[in-house]
């Protein structure tokens, strides 16, 4: 970084998602005020955001910063889950530690710059003489970024893994224990070690969960029961869930009770999962999406990350929560106010996060984007910004355009 952030005390005539113009005060961290627009006051800590949206600042809930921007490297041919993981697992092997640490770093700042403060990433531990590489590169890229963004890490071990090498991933940096229970062959005795391990280290869990449309196998509910009894605040979430996206009526309304009792966040990515997901099904391709209205109704915090960028698992992705709530509204008929929460109030809930955005006593963890209203930049995306997370101004891109009369 080469630019110390610019801490605020005022934000002069902002928009809010209800169209009211108003001024915020600032102290510190956090909003200690939220008025009506009057104020005339100028000076280096006050931020005139006319002509601006001012919403919560996203939070992306779901990254594999270590696998971001390897699509070119690796130039794998479409394909669905299976084949992403089958090229990532030999490609894999090409990437030292710094260049894990240079495309975690690129992915992590493109995030920020379209407005994410906040990111959980899911990180490999991988095979081979230095297992534990991506999870250091990105904990370097967390502590160089520590004044600009807040990382959580989630170490992602394989079911061919020793238990011994996820312990060495949370002493190396990552905070959360991750893997994919629905890939083994013995999906509930993979739970139950994955549990196991983050139960003994007192941490919580964030696991791929039933990615896939159509079989028997899913884990969801046993995983619900496992984490019913943990302490609250004990962070248990379940990312991917697409199984619930293929359910009858039926099977989701004796699931989704469990699943609101265990206290368990969703996350829907539904870019990476609209590309992966039904692509052996011969006639109409399903939606590869959780089943988002529901899990809401029955009082489950859902919310939608960008998931893969520019990988084997994805070769698209602009690391821009916007494009990921457009994707919500068009893939889980979600309205564009509920697409918003998903990725930024019920995106921090999930990752456990304090109250942010602008409202008194919350934390000034805020995204100005210039435009009107919330459905005017999902469609728009407009890449006028400023991002400010704790109370300092710590990205700003401004756009001119030219066009001939």
């Amino acid at each position: 970084m080469t630019a110390a952030p610019q801490p605020l005390s005022l934000i002069r005539a902002a928009t809010l998602v209800d169209g009211s113009v108003v001024d915020i005060d600032i102290e510190r961290d956090t909003v200690t005020a939220v008025r009506p627009a009057s104020s005339a006051r100028t000076g280096p800590d006050v931020l005139d955001l006319d002509g601006h949206l001012v919403i919560t600042a996203p939070a992306e809930p779901h990254a594999h910063l270590d696998k971001a921007l390897s699509w070119d490297a690796l130039r794998p041919q479409p394909g669905d889950l299976h084949d992403a993981i089958a090229t990532w697992k030999q490609g894999s092997v090409r990437f030292d530690e710094e260049s894990f640490r240079q495309r975690a770093r690129a992915a992590a700042l493109a995030l920020l710059r379209n407005g994410t403060t906040a990111v959980r990433t899911h990180v490999d531990v991988l095979t081979g003489d230095d297992p534990l590489r991506g999870i250091r590169a990105v904990a370097a890229v967390r502590r160089e970024l520590h004044a600009v963004m807040d990382i959580q890490i989630v170490a992602l071990i394989k079911t061919y893994s020793p238990v011994e090498l996820l312990h060495q991933a949370l002493d190396a940096g990552a905070d959360l224990v991750g893997g994919s229970p629905h890939s083994a062959a013995d999906p509930l005795a993979e739970l139950d070690r994955l549990l196991g391990a983050a139960e003994s280290r007192g941490v919580g869990a964030d696991l791929h969960t039933d990615e896939f449309l159509f079989g028997d196998h899913h884990s969801i509910a046993d995983y619900a029961e496992r984490v019913r009894t943990w302490p609250d605040g004990h962070i248990r979430t379940a990312s991917h869930c697409t199984r619930l996206g293929t359910m009858t009526v039926d099977e989701l309304d004796r699931l989704l009770p469990r699943i609101a009792e265990a206290g368990i966040g969703v996350v829907a990515n539904p870019i990476t999962n609209l590309y992966l997901q039904g692509r052996d099904t011969p006639t109409a391709t399903p939606r590869g999406i959780t089943a988002v209205a529901a899990l809401r109704a029955a009082g489950v915090t859902v919310a939608a990350g960008a998931d893969n960028v520019r990988d084997p698992f994805n070769p698209l992705g602009r690391s821009d929560a916007l494009e990921t709530a457009m994707l919500a509204v068009i893939a889980a008929h979600v309205q564009p106010g509920t697409a918003l929460a998903m990725v930024t109030d019920d995106a921090r809930s999930v990752l456990g996060l304090p109250d942010a955005g602008p409202r008194v006593g919350a934390r000034a963890e805020l995204l100005a984007i210039r435009g009107t209203s919330v459905p005017d930049v999902i469609a728009n995306a407009p890449a006028d910004r400023v991002v400010i997370h704790g109370g300092a101004v710590v990205s700003r891109t401004r756009t001119q355009t030219w066009t001939a009369g």
